[in-house]
């Protein structure tokens, strides 16, 4: 292929080096003050042009498409699909209690899963106990937070929540205190 390129401001090839326009010689031909006049003119001419030979279609090429569609099998998976569990769950237990423990207070609460709502909460960061409690994170707030949250729920028409431990998350020490609290002062964990 040859290409041979012409323009006002680019060297052609049949020019030699020092036939090249000075600078003066340029800005004397630029008359138009528009934005596309400041870019030079080119002018491509083709001599001989080839073709690459096409691909047979018999010899075993073949064009493999960008997208295909699914097997029968692919499609019946489904893989974003929530399971049974995950989306009825919410309106089986609708209430979750939730519990945090922080190094200077303790923090429930019991939400509605579907409006997201909270029921109740009770927290040793509250100013009613904050002042009368000798220690904000020992095991005897841990009851008094978990007998205020049954005491709220029941309030609010909830006898039954439940609570989904986090992974890894043993059911022991002060978050087994505030369970057993709120078990004993009558709501049903389910």
């Amino acid at each position: 292929m040859a290409w041979i390129l012409s323009s006002s401001a680019l060297p052609t090839r049949s020019l030699p080096l020092n036939s090249l326009p000075t600078h003066s010689e340029r800005s004397d031909k630029l008359n138009s003050l528009s934005w596309a006049s400041s870019f030079p003119s080119i002018n491509i001419s083709v001599n001989s042009f080839t073709l690459p030979p096409a691909p047979s279609r018999y010899k075993g090429s073949f064009v493999q498409a960008a997208w295909t569609r699914r097997s029968r099998g692919e499609l019946a998976k489904q893989p974003n699909r929530k399971s049974w569990k995950q989306r009825t769950d919410m309106y089986m237990r609708p209430f979750l209690l939730n519990v945090f423990f922080s190094k200077k207070f303790i923090h429930a609460k019991v939400m509605h899963r579907g409006t997201s709502k909270v029921i109740s909460v009770a927290t040793t960061n509250a100013k009613d106990l904050r002042n009368d409690l000798p220690s904000l994170t020992d095991h005897n707030a841990c009851r008094i937070i978990g007998k205020l949250i049954a005491e709220r729920s029941k309030e609010a028409d909830v006898y039954a929540m439940s609570y989904e431990a986090r992974k890894g998350e043993r059911i022991e020490g002060k978050l087994g205190i505030v369970l057993d609290t709120i078990k004993e002062n009558g709501i049903i964990f389910v």
